[in-house]
C-alpha cells in the first residue's frame, strides 16, 4: 500500500525476521526509490545469517543501482554466485543493469557475455548503459548486434539510443534511427523520444527543424495513432 513507515514498524517489532519479511522490506525501500534503506535491510539479513533469495537478489541490486552503491553490488554479485543464481536471466539482466548504472560498463559487458539466453531485457540493460555513459558507437552497434538476433527493439531501447545520438550530436543517425522506429517498428514517438530529438536538433543548429518537430509532437500525436493504427 506504499506506507513504508508502518511496514518498518511492523518488521521491527517481528522476534524473528526470515527471507519473506526481510525481502519485502528490501523490495518496498527498493520500489519507492529507498536505496541505503533497502541495502541496510539487507546487511542485517546476512548479519543474522538469513540467505537471500531470487527475489531478494534482485531488489537489492535494484536498491545498488539507484544510489550508484558499486562495491555493495559487487558483495551481491558474489553472494549470487556462490547461491548459484548467476545463469537466471532475471538476475543476470538485473546484474548488467546495477553495473552500468554504476558506471562500470567493463563489469556489465563480462555478465552480459556470459548469460545464456540473451533477451530484449538484456540487451535494453547494455544499451541504456553505453548511452548513459556517452559511449554512442558502442549502443549503436549493440542496437544491431541485437536485431541481428532477431529481436524486436522497444520503445525504452529507442529512448536510449537516441539520448546517445543527442549526446554525441549525431544528426544523421539519431534522424535514421526516430524514422525507423515510426517506419519499421510501429512504435509511435513519446515525449522522451521527442525531447531527445529536439535536444539533438538544438545543438547542431538545426533550430527551424527543432521547433518544427516540437509542434508535431504538440499537435499531431492523434495523428501518429491513427495513421500507424491504418497501417496495420
Amino acid at each position: 500500500c506504499g506506507s513504508l513507515e508502518e511496514a518498518r514498524k511492523v518488521f521491527d517489532e517481528l522476534p524473528n525476521p526470515d527471507v519473506v519479511s526481510c525481502g519485502a522490506m528490501i523490495s518496498g525501500y527498493a520500489l519507492h526509490g529507498h536505496g541505503y534503506l533497502a541495502l541496510e535491510i539487507f546487511q542485517k539479513m546476512l548479519h543474522r545469517g538469513i540467505e537471500p533469495d531470487r527475489v531478494t537478489f534482485l531488489s537489492a541490486l535494484k536498491a545498488c543501482g539507484s544510489i550508484g552503491a558499486l562495491m555493495q553490488g559487487r558483495l551481491i554479485h558474489d553472494e549470487i554466485i556462490q547461491s548459484g543464481l548467476e545463469s537466471d536471466v532475471a538476475v543476470g539482466n538485473t546484474l548488467v543493469d546495477m553495473y552500468s548504472k554504476c558506471g562500470s560498463l567493463e563489469e556489465a559487458l563480462k555478465v552480459f557475455e556470459k548469460l545464456p539466453n540473451r533477451d530484449v531485457v538484456s540487451w535494453a540493460a547494455m544499451i541504456a548503459g553505453y548511452a548513459r555513459c556517452g559511449k554512442c558507437r558502442l549502443a549503436m552497434q549493440c542496437f544491431e548486434e541485437m536485431k541481428q538476433q532477431g529481436l524486436k527493439p522497444t520503445d525504452a531501447i529507442f529512448n536510449s539510443v537516441l539520448a546517445a545520438c543527442s549526446h554525441a550530436g549525431l544528426v544523421d543517425e539519431g534522424c535514421h534511427f526516430f524514422r525507423s522506429m515510426i517506419e519499421d517498428h510501429g512504435i509511435i514517438p513519446d515525449i522522451g523520444h521527442y525531447i531527445h530529438m529536439v535536444d539533438l536538433l538544438g545543438r547542431a543548429g538545426h533550430l527551424n527543424e527543432a521547433e518544427d518537430l516540437l509542434q508535431t509532437f504538440q499537435s499531431d500525436i492523434i495523428g501518429w495513432r491513427s495513421l500507424l493504427t491504418a497501417c496495420r
